[in-house]
Formats: structure tokens, sequence, C-alpha cells
């Protein structure tokens, strides 16, 4: 495990559990560092000579620069003492963590967006009546929009048996269907419905 302890003087053999894994941290920093360089050489000249667009080359660079220091990373805290076991255990953990935050967080993100999207574009406003048509002609919620709010939009129902009922729709379904919208004011009513 110490090859280098028979080169050491005297006074340093006792520091060959030191000097031996500094030697190996330093090679494989250094190393590392060559290659992301030689990496980066050989990619821009590649994006060079075949005219790839600046916004290719530049990410693949980046991506390949991340994938040696995380490597080297690894490599080094295993020289450390870290066993490579359980920093993989741990990393994995962390990002299967991440994916089920995400994945539970994604409607709310997405209804977050929504409003946004619903506050800028004004596809309709507070006071008008709009219906989510589900497919084709056959009809959908409809409701006067009483108020646009981060998650859900409310809307009271204008249907004849549930007269004034409060709807609560999530503002992802307004970019997901078809609206019908009547201005605040105009008459929404279809023919027949007297």
């Amino acid at each position: 495990m110490e090859p280098i302890k028979p080169y050491l003087p005297a006074w340093a053999a006792g520091w060959s559990d030191v000097i031996w894994p500094t030697l190996q941290v330093a090679a494989i920093v250094a190393v590392a560092w060559v290659l992301q360089a030689l990496i980066r050489r050989l990619l821009t000249r590649l994006g060079q000579r075949y005219q790839l667009p600046a916004n290719v080359v530049a990410p693949t660079r980046n991506l390949a620069r991340w994938v040696i220091y995380g490597v080297a990373v690894v490599a080094v805290l295993e020289r450390i003492g870290v066993s490579s076991t359980v920093l993989w255990t741990g990393i994995t953990s962390f990002v299967t963590v991440a994916a089920v935050a995400f994945f539970a967080a994604w409607s709310v993100l997405s209804n977050l967006f929504c409003a946004l999207l619903i506050f800028t574009t004004r596809p309709f406003r507070e006071g008008d009546v709009v219906e989510v048509i589900d497919s084709g002609d056959k009809p959908g919620i409809k409701g006067r929009v009483i108020d646009i709010r981060l998650i859900y939009t409310v809307m009271q129902d204008q249907d004849a048996a549930h007269p004034g009922a409060l709807l609560q729709v999530p503002n992802t379904l307004f970019f997901q269907k078809s609206l019908r919208r009547w201005r605040a004011g105009t008459d929404f009513r279809a023919p027949g419905d007297g």
C-alpha cells in the first residue's frame, strides 16, 4: 500500500501514510484537469471544423467538464476513505427523493404557471362566463368567473340543476381543453335555454 516508504528519508517514513494518499489525490486532480482541458479543446475544434452551432458545443463542453470533475471527486473521496458504496447510496437516495418531490409538486407548479399565463394572456377575466368544452361540441363545465387564484379559478355554476354552486376549476384545465367565452355583460344563454 505504501510503495514510496523505502524511498523516503528516515524522518519522513512515519508520514508515508499521509504523503501517499496526498500524492494520489494530487494526481487525480491533475489528470482530471488535463483531461478536461483536452476534451474542451477537442470539442471546440470539432465545433469549428464542422461548423456546429455554439449552443450545441458549449453545453456539450460543460457536460463533459462536470462528468470529469464528478468522477474525480468520487475518486478523491474514495482515496480519502469514503466508501464508494456509501457515496453511491447517498447520491441515488438524494436523486430519488428529489424526483419524487418534483413529481408530487408538478401538479401544483403547473397550476401556478397556468395562473401566471391566465394573468398575462387574459383568455378570460372576472365576470366573464366560461365553458370548458370536453370534446367536440359536448358541453362541459360552465360558470361565471368569480375569482382567479394561483391554483384554481372559482366559478359560479350556470347549470340550472345547481344554481349558485361554486366550482373550483384547476388552472391547468383551461389550457388543456377548448374554451367558450362570453364577455361580462353579454347574454350567454344558448337558444332554447329561455
